[in-house]
């Protein structure tokens, strides 16, 4: 496994071939809609995707009329977006930039952080750095939606390792460790290829609890409007995701 930290080195094709069969296009579209209706979204809204992947999310947001600008730090998944931007003929603007450091100041009238892609960095200081950045980039009364792993739900869930056969033929297996001290999901992903090829990868991410989260969110300067356990607006419960709406002050708050 590479010495660069998991985060650099994960988001690419192993990634989408782990996780894409569990996306189709139709939980993608219905977790678009559930976002436009969570944060009453109107076209023409100006958008900021942190962490967008290969464009998930915002393709279908521009598809919908929304001026949809997606920041990611993987070069691989960026450049799947780009092609597929082109495909559609969308005009969406791509950005390769590490989410401690947005360069937009009072731009965006949303932002949104989907698919468990927040608490990658070892220090806490650096996640509030990220939701300083979101801060910023946010217009005044932008709205900024969260949503992640929640930590009662990993902790009540937990199995040390699992194995998952592909319908190509591709095994992954996972080995996790819950650090508690630091509160951190641990897990070591094998890859074991029909061709005998294995690769190992490894994630950790920090597994943070509502309080945790609503604290580093009012630390920057964010007001949360609401808390959930689903985009759909479901009730928070000790099983389900954490989802967490909160918005930029205007000048008149």
């Amino acid at each position: 496994m590479s010495s660069q930290p998991w985060y650099q080195t994960f988001f690419g094709e192993d990634y989408l071939q782990i996780y894409s069969p569990f996306l189709p296009a139709s939980r993608t579209q219905h977790e678009v809609s559930a976002i436009e209706a969570l944060l009453h979204l109107t076209p023409g809204m100006r958008i900021l995707d942190v962490c967008c992947g290969d464009g998930r999310h915002a393709l279908p947001l521009a598809q919908r009329g929304y001026a949809v600008t997606g920041l990611d730090l993987s070069a691989a998944l960026l450049d799947r977006a780009r092609q597929e931007t082109a495909r559609l003929h969308l005009n969406i603007d791509w950005l390769q930039q590490d989410m401690r450091s947005i360069p937009y100041e009072d731009t965006f009238d949303a932002a949104i952080n989907i698919f468990t892609s927040f608490g990658y960095f070892e220090q806490e200081e650096d996640d509030l750095l990220v939701l300083k950045e979101i801060h910023k980039a946010l217009a005044p009364g932008g709205i900024f939606l969260l949503e992640t792993v929640y930590q009662p739900r990993v902790v009540r869930a937990f199995t040390p390792q699992s194995m998952i056969r592909y319908d190509n033929g591709l095994i992954v297996m996972e080995e996790r460790e819950i650090d508690l001290l630091k509160s951190r999901n641990n897990v070591r992903i094998t890859l074991l290829h029909p061709n005998g090829e294995r690769i190992e990868h490894r994630q950790s991410i920090r597994i943070y609890t509502l309080t945790e989260l609503i604290s580093l969110i009012n630390q920057v300067g964010l007001q949360v409007t609401g808390y959930y356990g689903d985009l759909d607006g479901n009730a928070l419960t000790l099983d389900s995701r954490l989802v967490i709406v909160s918005q930029k002050p205007t000048p008149s708050q």
